[in-house]
């Protein structure tokens, strides 16, 4: 059974780029009628919060990315510790101790002597003498996994067929000195023993998948099957990973963006398909195709978001945004023609306050000098209340026989007048709701 995962570390808010890896996942899982797990990574737990955990969960359910369960790695620890146990007796995991300085030196000395900068293994030399030595010194030291220097090799579901040279990757560090198990190997146990059978993540990770693979191997697991999509950048291809602070999914949600907006947009960016908003999650899924992604740097703008959120607004009856207009202080009575109204003239839902502030309480008049006489005689001849759709159609009417006026020379001083603006909703569906003008009538 098709099994993937999200594994975000709980130590900030959920961004763009978390979401679109988050997305795939969910899709892949879905479509496949399989299962998709929540995994939370707090194996750090100077930097894990619970409030993060809480907010991760909140945003995903805001998006309407259900998960079937939820597996955390702090409640894993045996796990990973069984599994460093099981490679230190095969000869595949080491402890070493040099400090960050020295690495650094080592580093710059590989590159001048045109070397790849890549750790030379010298612990594997040290005697036991010499490792409690350097433990009495400096405490305990890092335990890295020792790579099979041979190429490691994988058919990618988005950069196709990878070969990297294990040769040319350092051991990787699986435990740090303090104990703290890392990512790179608790990642690996968790796959293996839940049966993740896909794994969508961004290109960053193609280095540390080869490094995996080896682990996945060593420990007698079965990989899964990879994928890696493009990293993110602003619009105009610059790098986006110092903006994704303020592109969290809970500051989107404030700005009014709508959840089948944003997930419209992340589920084809960067593919071959056109971005198209869709109604409801099924049709993303029954669209996706994680092949159909590129590996060219992929370009997100938060700015698109707004015209998707618009058209997605448009679409839905009062009963999906009855809270919104509650809050915006229409009367129940006036919900649906104001919806009706309103909703081919908002970007998101917190425009609908400025409507109903225009309803109820009117707009400075825009009237031009010329105009006065004209006005006058119109606003004469408006007719009793109570106002309907077609009072707009009998007045203007009426207004165009009385002066002679026609087209815009009708239309544009009549809608300036009423709501001291150029353009906006259809007059026949404003008319109605205009509290002073229903007043007057």
């Amino acid at each position: 059974m098709t099994t993937t995962r999200f594994a975000p570390s709980p130590t900030g808010y959920i961004h763009v780029g978390n979401l679109r890896t988050a997305l795939m996942n969910y899709l892949i899982a879905r479509k496949a009628g399989g299962t998709f797990i929540l995994r939370i990574d707090d194996t750090d737990p100077e930097r894990s919060k619970e409030e993060y955990v809480d907010a991760i969960k909140q945003d995903l359910e805001w998006l309407g990315l259900h998960w079937d369960k939820v597996e955390r790695q702090s409640d894993r620890l045996d796990r990973y510790a069984e599994a460093a146990d099981k490679l230190r007796e095969m000869g595949r995991f080491y402890e070493a101790f040099e400090t960050p300085t020295e690495l650094d030196l080592k580093r710059k000395k590989q590159l001048n002597m045109g070397k790849p900068p890549v750790y030379d293994r010298a612990a594997l030399n040290l005697s036991d003498a010499e490792k409690d030595a350097l433990r009495a010194e400096r405490g305990n030291g890092v335990w890295r996994f020792k790579l099979d220097h041979e190429r490691i090799e994988w058919n990618d579901g988005i950069l196709g067929d990878i070969s990297i040279d294990a040769a040319s990757v350092s051991d990787p560090v699986l435990i740090r000195g303090d104990g703290q198990v890392l990512y790179t190997i608790a990642s690996v146990v968790d796959d293996t023993e839940m049966g993740v059978t896909d794994v969508v993540r961004g290109s960053d990770h193609v280095t540390n998948t080869a490094t995996q693979i080896q682990i996945i191997e060593a420990l007698g697991g079965n990989c899964p099957r990879f994928a890696h999509h493009s990293l993110l950048t602003g619009p105009q291809g610059e790098a986006l990973s110092k903006r994704l602070g303020t592109l969290a999914l809970r500051d989107l949600r404030e700005q009014g963006v709508q959840p089948m907006a944003l997930l419209s947009l992340m589920a084809r960016l960067g593919s071959s398909d056109p971005v198209e908003l869709r109604s409801d999650m099924a049709e993303l899924i029954e669209g996706f195709d994680v092949n159909r992604f590129g590996a060219a740097p992929t370009k997100f703008d938060v700015q698109d978001l707004f015209p998707l959120t618009a058209k997605h607004l448009q679409s839905l009856p009062l009963a999906d945004v009855a809270d919104a207009v509650t809050d915006a202080g229409v009367p129940a009575e006036l919900a649906e023609p104001f919806w009706a109204m309103a909703r081919e003239n908002i970007t998101t839902l917190a425009d609908l306050k400025g409507w109903w502030e225009l309803c109820r309480d009117g707009a400075e008049p825009l009237i031009a000098d010329e105009d006065r006489e004209f006005i006058a005689e119109a606003i004469a001849l408006l007719p009793d209340g109570p106002f309907d759709g077609e009072t707009w159609g009998t007045w203007t009417k009426a207004v165009k026989e009385a002066t002679g006026r026609k087209g815009k020379g009708l239309f544009m001083p009549l809608r300036k007048a009423l709501t001291g603006m150029e353009r906006g909703p259809e007059m026949a569906a404003l008319l109605p709701l205009l509290q002073v003008i229903r007043a007057r009538g």
